[in-house]
């Protein structure tokens, strides 16, 4: 078998894949005339700039840049080199690459000491979930949860387990499968003793729920106590395969009942998400006790775009499901806030009231952000008081002055209004002069407000005209073999003044001599450098005309080979002065005359 992949199978790859199908795996898309836009998965923004073209099978990004082909989507996105990433799109269409790799799976490679982690938190998840569900020894742990409103399917749907209450068994299970002591360590699963360096096991006689990344690997545990034994929960440490800021619990199960539904619903631990997911809440979701990440987020946004957020309702869990709503919020999410009542956790609710209530009352009954901010600002106020009641309305006049609908503004003012029988249009002048009080404090560039949330359009910045002409030159020719060949033409030998643009014009005209057509993915492709790829999809997101005229090619190039003229005019007109400076008349007489035949040619 081959260690390379041949280049036939590469286009058969090309031409089966369909980048719109692939980026729609790891980025919300909406159709908009031609195109397909979503949020960008390169950086952070709250208004798509992402757009994805069917025709040319590219995409490129109006805000970051970020632009190429379905391989350097997945290259870039994963972290993965060409060869791997074609290796993940022949699987997707089932093609076979006849070669010998060691990620042939179609996942990312990693080093032995890792892939040795993952090994071995595998097989310790299948040993514990057998222990729990087929032994005598953890008949025990299996009656502690079934009294406590656990199913046998739930059970094995998170392979819930349990780990033996012995200081050893672990690290003697594992060393007899060739799993070195030091490299388990490192791995969390067990720990070393400082006195005399033997290892005992980290989690003994306790309940152990697997910790899954997105793509299904067990790379943590976290091991609950049947008992009164503290901690309560035991995690594993973080490790090389285990980062709790880039991890959400149950998003490898929850994922395609996010992508139907459109939705997730967000818990604060994974207690509560397998509560929920027992009472057919199946899109949920947990943090691994921290709070949510920019990580996250990015993950949130390759499937979904609207949350409810459902953590508990004492002091802690309301501060938490507002820095977490705020973060959400400032991403561009359509948020939600399902409250719970009397200090209560989703787990205890569903314990206490049944899961039908839970889905209706809870989760079904959610506040709309705002609405959850009426309730958050009035905390600790006693509202009876003059003082602590307009200084809660100045508060919510003040949110309500971000919202972007004018409806929206004008139902919760009406709220407001009602309930503290004020005047309707007070509160509307005292909004408007908040809003632009903001503003004026923001100069317009931190935050805009009232602003409709439309896909976002190219804002490009004012280039030289020889920089315009280049890439409508480059445009062009990406569209036509005989253009290019055409503008090679005019330029006499001359060449571009920009690098990056002159290269590209290299490439692709070597690119023509091998081909009649211009294939845009095959073309990029053929470039090896990310940087270049990234401006030919820039260049081919552009608005041209299907046909260009003599005379606007004649027009660019003329303005490529003035630009060259001017720097001439400029390098002569730094002499003259130095000529000058020298009282050297003749010489400046000479320059002079130079540079007045450069401006003829202009």
């Amino acid at each position: 078998m081959a260690d390379r992949i041949a280049e036939e199978k590469i286009d058969q790859i090309r031409q089966a894949v369909d980048v719109v199908e692939v980026i729609s795996d790891y980025v919300q898309l909406k159709k908009q005339g031609r195109n397909y836009f979503g949020l960008c998965p390169f950086h952070g923004e709250s208004t798509p700039s992402f757009s994805v073209s069917p025709d040319k099978q590219i995409y490129h990004c109006f805000g970051c840049g970020a632009g190429g082909n379905v391989f350097s989507f997945l290259m870039e996105l994963e972290g993965i080199s060409f060869q791997e990433a074609a290796v993940k799109l022949a699987a997707k269409v089932n093609i076979d690459l006849d070669i010998n790799l060691p990620s042939a799976n179609g996942g990312k490679k990693v080093s032995k000491e890792l892939q040795s982690m993952l090994d071995a938190h595998e097989l310790l998840r299948k040993f514990y979930h057998h222990l729990l569900v087929n032994t005598n020894e953890g008949q025990h742990a299996l009656e502690y949860l079934l009294n406590r409103g656990f199913t046998q399917e739930s059970i094995d749907k998170f392979q819930i387990g349990y780990s033996l209450n012995s200081w050893d068994f672990v690290h003697k299970f594992l060393a007899k499968r060739d799993f070195s002591p030091e490299s388990m360590e490192k791995a969390g699963l067990i720990i070393k003793r400082e006195r005399d360096g033997t290892y005992f096991d980290r989690f003994r006689d306790r309940i152990m729920f697997p910790i899954f990344d997105r793509h299904g690997n067990t790379i943590a545990f976290s091991g609950r106590s049947l008992g009164a034994d503290e901690p309560k929960y035991l995690n594993s440490p973080e490790t090389a395969i285990f980062n709790k800021s880039k991890i959400l619990y149950n998003y490898h199960l929850a994922k395609p009942s996010i992508k139907k539904l459109q939705h997730a619903v967000l818990f604060e631990g994974f207690a509560d998400c397998i509560a929920a997911d027992r009472s057919g809440v199946e899109n949920g979701i947990a943090t691994m006790g921290t709070s949510l990440t920019d990580e996250h987020i990015s993950l949130l946004r390759q499937s979904i775009q609207s949350i409810t957020i459902c953590y508990d309702s004492d002091k802690a869990g309301i501060e938490a499901a507002y820095r977490a709503g705020n973060h959400l919020h400032e991403a561009g999410f359509q948020l939600r806030v399902a409250m719970m009542p009397d200090g209560q956790d989703p787990d205890e609710y569903i314990k206490k009231n049944g899961p039908d209530k839970f889905r209706q009352e809870v989760i079904g009954a959610s506040l709309t952000w705002m609405a959850f901010k009426f309730l958050y600002f009035r905390r600790g106020k006693n509202l009876q008081f003059e003082g602590d009641r307009l200084s809660y309305i100045e508060v919510i006049i003040k949110e309500i002055s971000k919202l972007n609908k004018a409806v929206e503004r004008d139902h919760y003012l009406r709220q407001l209004a009602a309930e503290f029988s004020l005047s309707l249009e007070a509160l509307q002048q005292q909004q408007k002069q908040m809003f632009f009080d903001e503003k004026r404090k923001s100069n317009g560039k931190n935050e805009i407000f009232h602003k409709p949330i439309v896909m976002a359009k190219p804002v490009e910045e004012l280039k030289p005209a020889h920089y315009t002409a280049e890439r409508c030159l480059i445009a062009h020719m990406l569209k036509s073999r005989d253009v290019a060949y055409k503008v090679q033409e005019l330029l006499a030998g001359e060449t571009f003044n920009s690098d990056e643009h002159q290269a590209i014009i290299t490439y692709l005209l070597a690119f023509y001599e091998d081909h009649l057509e211009l294939d845009t993915s095959a073309f990029l492709i053929y470039l090896q450098d990310d940087n270049l790829r990234r401006m030919v999809a820039t260049i081919e997101m552009m608005s041209i005309n299907d046909e260009v005229s003599d005379q606007e090619l004649t027009d660019y190039i003329k303005q490529v080979l003035n630009y060259q003229k001017m720097l001439k005019i400029k390098e002569k007109e730094v002499e003259l002065k130095e000529a000058e400076r020298q009282s050297d008349f003749g010489k400046a007489a000479a320059i002079g005359l130079e540079i007045n035949q450069l401006r003829k040619l202009l």
